[in-house]
Parts: C-alpha cells; structure tokens; sequence
C-alpha cells in the first residue's frame, strides 16, 4: 500500500467532538469511493479546493474500491473504513448490517478527528453513509452530490441527516440545487495543442481528418464494437478517421485504413483533444467529461435498471446537443447516418458544439468549491 494511506480500522476511544479552525486552511475530507463514478467528481472538487483555495483536502476509502490506487496517485492522503454494503440479494445477512455500520461509524469519526475536518463532501458510495453519519454526529457541516441521473440511499440519507444536496440533474429524487457533475480541472482545455500533438503521434493519426472517438469504457461495449465493425468502412470512405477503444476484455478488431484500435486508452485528455465528437455509453462520468471538451455525442445508454444512462444524457439531447440511439436500436447503418448527421456537409456539428458551450459544462467543480469554503467560513 501506499505510504499515504493510512488505515483507520482500530477502534479508538472516541472523543466528545472536534476542534474546529478558527483560521489557517480548511481541511475537507472527500468521501465518495468503490467506483470512478463516485470518486472522480470528489477528486475534482478536491483539487479546485486544495489547488485554489489552499485547503488541507484528504479522503475516505476502503480496502477493496479503486481509490486505493487513484486517490494516492492524485497526491491526497487515504482513509480506510470498513464498508457497508446493503445486501439485497441476500436478506439473512440484514441483522448484521447495523453492527457493522456502528464500527464503520467509528472508524470513519476518528478519520474526522484525525484531519481535524472542518467539512465533508460525499458523493455516494459504501463509504458515504458513514461519512454523513460520523460528520452529523460531530456536527461537522458535509455537503451531498448526487452525480446519477437517480440519487443512491446513501446520499438520500445524508440530505436526509441535514447535509447540503447537489443534484447532476434534476428529479434524482434526492433534494438539492442542481448544478451538474464536477469533472477534473483541465479536461477539454488545450490552448497550445501539446495534448493534441501528444494524442495524433500516441495512435498515429492524420491532423487533418475528422476524428470520431468510440469507447465502451475500460470493458468495452459489443453492441457498440459490433456496429463499428458493420460500419468502419463506409465512416473511413468519407474522410473520417476512428480512434477505437474496444475493451481489454474483448477481441482485437480487424485492422482498416484510418482506424486505430486500442484495448483501452489511458490518456482521456489526449483523446479528447484529437477527437471532433464521441460515440459512446452515457455513464454519469462519460456525459460530464464529454461535455466539458465540448464534444458532440452520440450516446447509446446502457439498457440496465431503470434507465438510468438513458436519463444521465436527456438534458444534452434536449439541447440539441448530443444524439441518442438506444442499444436496441444500434445497427451499423444507425450509426453511419448518425454520424454523418453530425460530421457531413451541413451537419449539427457547430450547432451541438454552441449547444455545449451554453450548457455550462466544465465548471462545476469550482462552484462546488466554492460553496463550500462559503459555507464552512460563514459557520
């Protein structure tokens, strides 16, 4: 493990409350782990609020989510606790959930002493609920951003204790301003061409085409790969060119003119830079990014549970600013005549372009911030 994460599993004897600043940084404790999903809005309001406005910025985490590796990467100091997943699927063990909750309570107020925590800002997660529950019980104010289109019982649960609620888009069930979802500082912005001139050498690609980015995520999308296959050659015929990350999980594509194909792309901002518009899922994260490097879309949502990516977008389409096409509905020639809907002579392109720009997309983490440091300094 890291020298920077620090475990907190002990069980301490727990004190009466905590001393609060008077002056000096603020210290914020970030709690939204398990997936990217939940800790990468964190992370980029962590970073506006160290970066910006000098707060001491540290984060809770467990053993087994991916902040274990991201969050020390990103330069903040980790806390694990135990967390507390609900089972659904297997009532029998609810009996246990409140004992483990209590310890995970525990664990996570004596982090809060540790950081001498002036505020909390949790975006879901197993962690959240501990952290909502540890911060009310100190009467530490904490903050509850709700990044999916249908807010999570733990984040309802914090609004619920009393914490401040922000919503990614509006009617997530869950009270609180909306404001959108924060993405890391710097997304999108390339104003002297370096990420570009890095990304067009990284995957070989021609700076005078069109570039069109296909991603299914880290695990790739077959519905997506499949419909690509169907229609690369007819997209390449047309001037454009593909940059394609097809899932390590899944089979190389065959090879073609103008198409690179990688098994997945650890440079986003590269990808970003080079591309003219995206073609994609529309994962909560994914619409965020997209939106701020102001790229058209063309978003074909994950058919699972209540529809959940489906609803991530709905806010762009209606704006004129992205495509959907539903999973079902993906076949090789949807995709080209969507594509040259955008890309063609006469296409939306610029007009989904402007669409972005008076979205406001790209901003949110230092609103966020903001808000916070307004709140706490005003307590």
């Amino acid at each position: 493990m890291a020298d920077n994460v620090d475990n907190h599993a002990g069980n301490a004897a727990e004190k009466t409350d905590i001393v609060w600043h008077s002056s000096g940084p603020l210290s914020v404790v970030l709690a939204g782990g398990g997936t990217a999903g939940h800790i990468e809005p964190a992370l980029a309001v962590g970073e506006v609020l160290r970066d910006e406005f000098g707060a001491e910025v540290s984060a809770l985490g467990t053993e087994k989510g991916l902040e274990t590796t991201i969050v020390p990467a990103r330069g903040f100091q980790l806390s694990l606790i135990d967390p507390v997943p609900i089972p659904r699927r297997a009532p029998w063990l609810l009996p246990g959930v409140p004992f483990k909750l209590a310890r995970s309570v525990a664990q996570t107020r004596r982090a809060l002493r540790d950081a001498n925590a002036d505020a909390v800002f949790g975006t879901g997660g197993y962690v959240a609920a501990s952290a909502y529950l540890a911060a009310k019980s100190l009467r530490i104010p904490f903050f509850v951003l709700e990044t999916n289109a249908l807010a999570g019982m733990a984040n309802k649960l914090g609004v619920r204790l009393g914490g401040t609620g922000f919503n990614a888009v509006a009617s997530s069930g869950m009270a609180g301003d909306v404001v959108g979802i924060p993405v890391r500082p710097g997304v999108g912005v390339d104003p002297d061409g370096v990420k570009a001139q890095r990304g067009y050498k990284k995957w070989d690609l021609n700076p005078e085409l069109p570039t069109i980015l296909v991603t299914g995520g880290s695990q790739g999308a077959a519905s997506i790969n499949a419909a690509l296959a169907g229609a690369i050659g007819r997209i390449t015929s047309r001037g454009y060119q593909v940059l394609h990350a097809y899932g390590r999980k899944n089979d190389a594509p065959a090879a073609h003119q103008n198409y690179t194909a990688v098994p997945y792309i650890d440079d986003m901002e590269a990808a970003y830079a080079v591309a003219d518009m995206v073609v994609c899922r529309s994962g909560a994260m994914t619409v965020a990014e997209n939106s701020a490097a102001k790229l058209p879309a063309i978003y074909v949502p994950l058919p699972h549970g209540n529809g959940e990516q489906g609803l991530n977008s709905a806010h762009l389409v209606d704006l004129g600013a992205a495509v959907r096409i539903d999973d079902a509905d993906l076949t090789a020639d949807a995709l080209v005549d969507a594509v040259v809907a955008i890309l063609g002579d006469g296409g939306a392109l610029a007009q989904m372009r402007a669409a972005l720009v008076s979205s406001g997309a790209g901003n949110v983490a230092h609103e966020l911030a903001t808000r916070i440091v307004r709140a706490v300094r005003t307590q």
